[in-house]
């Protein structure tokens, strides 16, 4: 973009950035209730351009409109910062296509070759999909209507997985959110005992997964996120519904598993990692 675009852009940015910010995103008191069969109706597949790729950057395969048992379907939020991509796109598409082609080697499961982002603002979309991703959750901003439609997502029987978000500030910005989500269920850490680090893969030899600056730094940690952290929030019969993977970066090692220059075995612990959640999502 040239200079002169680009000092036009800015200031328009901003505007938007702002309006987003106090811009009604639908009626939380509505979720819940009754509707209609029309709106229970799962989305279309849907691409959008992202922080990383944009949508022509990656071929479509040829069976992505064939259903599959298990989609990976990736979770729109409000971001703190409205003036750039979203967060929620951060390795989207890649990560997505590369986990969902991990499950159909690893597993019986029947995966559907290309992802499906989700939006609480879709009508009753949501609830049609028992596995749900959210990336860089340090940077979320949730709306009332996000937070209500996430929590009955949740107390139906759905399964949401955060992950790539690093240090104090962004856990305190994650919290920020999911204490409006769930204000009296407490974040705690996994024991290894839980059965969702032995759904397939026993995980008890966890170890912290670095994102792509592992390449350049030889750091696995970002920020003051020096150790890795497995913590969960449990509904009332002891399942885990939240499954949080903070101070590192599972996303990348998902994206990067073909890259030569990021190392194996970060990205064998990553797939482990996301086929029993996604499994113990399913059989849970």
């Amino acid at each position: 973009m040239k200079l002169r675009g680009l000092l036009f852009a800015i200031p328009c940015l901003a505007l938007f950035s702002a309006v987003c910010a106090t811009a009604p995103f639908g009626d939380p008191s509505s979720v819940g209730k009754r509707t209609n069969r029309a709106a229970q109706q799962p989305g279309k597949f849907r691409e959008y351009p992202g922080w990383d790729y944009n949508e022509n950057d990656l071929p479509i395969p040829p069976d992505a409109n064939v259903p599959g048992e298990w989609v990976f379907a990736r979770f729109m939020y409000r971001s703190v910062a409205m003036w750039r991509p979203g967060n929620w796109t951060i390795d989207y598409p890649r990560s997505d296509r590369h986990l969902s082609a991990a499950v159909r080697r690893l597993t019986r499961i029947q995966a559907r070759s290309v992802e499906q982002p989700v939006a609480a603002e879709d009508a009753d979309d949501i609830y049609n999909w028992p596995w749900l991703y959210g990336v860089e959750v340090g940077h979320w901003d949730l709306t009332d209507l996000e937070a209500a439609k996430l929590r009955d997502y949740l107390l139906r029987g759905g399964f949401f997985m955060c992950d790539d978000f690093h240090g104090t500030w962004e856990w305190q910005t994650f919290v920020e959110s999911m204490k409006k989500v769930f204000p009296d269920r407490p974040i705690v850490d996994l024991p290894n005992s839980d059965p969702i680090f032995h759904t397939v893969f026993n995980l008890d030899d966890r170890y912290q997964v670095p994102g792509e600056q592992y390449v350049y730094t030889h750091r696995t940690a970002e920020k003051d996120g020096y150790e890795a952290r497995w913590r969960g929030i449990y509904d009332d019969k002891g399942r885990v519904i939240v499954a949080i993977c903070h101070n590192m970066d599972l996303g990348d090692s998902w994206e990067h598993a073909d890259d030569p220059t990021y190392p194996e075995q970060y990205s064998a612990l990553g797939f482990r990692i996301g086929v029993n959640y996604l499994v113990y999502a399913m059989t849970h």
